[in-house]
């Protein structure tokens, strides 16, 4: 009985992979939100803000730029305010001089837009320093994803004494071009794994793609970034949105935003996320 089962399920999966048909899908155009990309840093030099309006999901079209919104940046630790004027498509605030992100400040994102007013609040957490980096040559029988190439790794070690979470993400030559994105708990994947330990190996080899490993004269950047429990499950809600396929994909579903609309009676919804990060990188190159 067991084996006519079997059968039977492999008979099915074989029909429905057998052949491919292109499906024509009318797909409402819906309503369009205007999305908030912003994120500060403790990094000195240029921080941006883009505001864009969401696009039809078969739409090829660049995502409309907003420039008429007022955006003013709020440190609630100190009582400091920086004001980001619209220029080459970014909200900028130019940091070069002095940096405005402060590990342990809380900070206010302030945007009028359509004649309303949203607000959204993150914190700025604490990063461990990346100790070094190095790299191995595997063969193509030696790697568990079977491509040759060079395999990067980092050295660091998680910050003792409370809950962590950190961005980890690696380009390739210039930081135009990025290679993968992880996230981590306290150096691991979850909570309660372990505190105020090296990251554990699938962590810190993260900053390879095994598909398209590191090359001679590749020069590989990385970015450890802190982040706010809530910044953290935002990032990793987009994750699992973006990388979703296979058979047991996870549904689509709205990724929430942490921007407010603080005017009664408004209307405006404003999309994307308010995150701040504290930011330590390192990088070598493969010779």
């Amino acid at each position: 009985m067991k084996k006519i089962l079997f059968n039977i399920a492999m008979v099915c999966l074989v029909a429905l992979t057998a052949c491919e048909d292109t499906i024509n899908l009318n797909v409402p155009k819906g309503q369009s939100f205007p999305v908030l990309d912003a994120w500060i840093t403790t990094e000195p030099g240029i921080q941006r803000i883009r505001i864009t309006m969401s696009v039809p999901y078969t739409d090829q079209a660049p995502a409309p730029i907003v420039n008429d919104a007022k955006i003013v940046l709020n440190d609630l630790t100190t009582g400091d305010s920086y004001p980001f004027n619209f220029k080459d498509n970014y909200y900028q605030y130019d940091a070069s001089t002095k940096a405005i992100g402060v590990v342990g400040h809380v900070y206010k994102l302030h945007v009028e837009l359509q004649g309303e007013i949203l607000e959204g609040i993150d914190t700025i957490k604490r990063v461990p320093p990346i100790d070094s980096m190095s790299y191995e040559y595997k063969a193509q029988g030696e790697s568990t994803s079977g491509k040759e190439g060079y395999y990067a790794r980092f050295y660091a070690k998680d910050i003792k004494g409370a809950t962590d979470y950190y961005w980890i993400r690696s380009y390739r030559n210039d930081t135009t071009h990025r290679v993968r994105d992880e996230f981590s708990v306290d150096g691991s994947y979850s909570e309660g794994v372990s505190d105020g330990a090296q990251f554990i190996l699938p962590m810190a080899q993260s900053i390879t793609d095994g598909e398209h490993p590191w090359l001679l004269g590749n020069k590989v950047i990385m970015r450890l970034s802190s982040l706010s429990k809530p910044s953290y499950e935002f990032l990793k809600q987009v994750d699992q949105q973006i990388n979703a396929g296979g058979l047991f994909a996870k549904v689509l579903e709205n990724v929430r935003s942490n921007m407010q609309n603080t005017t009664p009676t408004g209307k405006v919804k404003l999309l994307g996320w308010f995150g701040t990060s504290a930011v330590s990188r390192a990088e070598i190159t493969i010779k």
